[in-house]
């Protein structure tokens, strides 16, 4: 990188300043909560509150280490245990932040919150997401400043990344539809941030087997190099990271392997715990956080 650092928000790499999150105090709530939800929103195993709280501090203690600042959404009535996964509910450029419309029904009060929250931080709502469309921010993927890629699936449709395409005309000169596969239907959950992660300009975690080969090469032509997730730590979370700065990556503990080829590629790589945060729930570092500010 080159001259002065400039702050953006339309990037997931760099080096990470300021982001959103909701701890998971604010998002359970409480025991009951938790035993009355879990099943009916696809989790792995029922999460454990004090385990989890446990488990949250240490994860932010790792994001306040390396100078990140961050900005805490509060605890609100009528939103579920998945309002833990902040990156959903929006996607961010420089001129402001486009609401989602989420393709899990249980979370649709999500994008309000978190639009009220950002409107609360000085950062402008451009817009939303309307019925017919769907979209959330997990499948949102910056390459670099000025392309974005899209996952179409089942949690963001056509008509979704269309009126992404709209809010997002000033600000992107490309954004690429990436088809995703069935994979374990539409109740599982999976995003275009589920096999492929940005580290770097020149630089992706991916899993390729469930990657179109069409957007597959697009990255390889683009001069981007491809660390891959090994099959057996696809489930573990392994392509799911978040870049903290330059060659540096958060990843949930239980990868070895993928840890062992991040490093190999010159990627210094943090890990967290995340048994009851991350895997319970099937959402990485990526979608514990919502980035805001990143210095290129």
């Amino acid at each position: 990188m080159s001259g002065s650092p400039r702050k953006t928000a339309q990037t997931d790499y760099g080096e990470l300043r300021r982001l959103a999150i909701k701890h998971v105090r604010d998002a359970f709530g409480s025991q009951t909560a938790i035993d009355g939800q879990w099943q009916d929103l696809g989790y792995t195993a029922r999460p454990d509150l004090a385990a989890a709280i446990a488990e949250y501090d240490q994860f932010t203690e790792l994001l306040v280490a390396r100078g990140v600042t961050l900005e805490l959404l509060p605890a609100e009535d009528g939103l579920g245990l998945d309002s833990l996964y902040v990156r959903d509910a929006a996607v961010l450029c420089d001129r402001g932040v486009v609401l989602c419309r989420m393709g899990k029904i249980a979370r649709r009060g999500e994008p309000r919150a978190l639009g009220t929250f950002c409107e609360h931080l000085g950062l402008p709502v451009l817009g939303a997401i309307e019925t017919p469309g769907m979209l959330e921010g997990g499948d949102v993927a910056w390459l670099d400043p000025r392309t974005i890629a899209v996952g179409q699936g089942y949690r963001t449709n056509g008509a979704g990344i269309e009126q992404l395409r709209v809010l997002l005309a000033d600000s992107v000169d490309e954004l690429i539809v990436v088809p995703l596969p069935h994979h374990r239907g539409p109740s599982d959950v999976f995003h275009l941030m589920s096999i492929m992660s940005p580290l770097a300009p020149d630089l992706a975690l991916v899993y390729s087997p469930l990657m179109p080969v069409p957007f597959r090469q697009t990255l390889l032509d683009r001069g981007i190099g491809l660390v891959e997730v090994p099959e057996e730590e696809l489930d573990s979370l392994g392509c799911n990271s978040l870049v903290l700065g330059p060659r540096t990556c958060l990843l949930a503990r239980g990868n070895p392997r993928t840890r062992g080829r991040l490093e190999r590629a010159g990627v210094e790589v943090i890990e967290f715990s995340g048994a009851e945060i991350a895997l319970k729930g099937g959402g990485g570092p990526t979608c514990l956080t919502r980035p805001l500010e990143w210095l290129l």
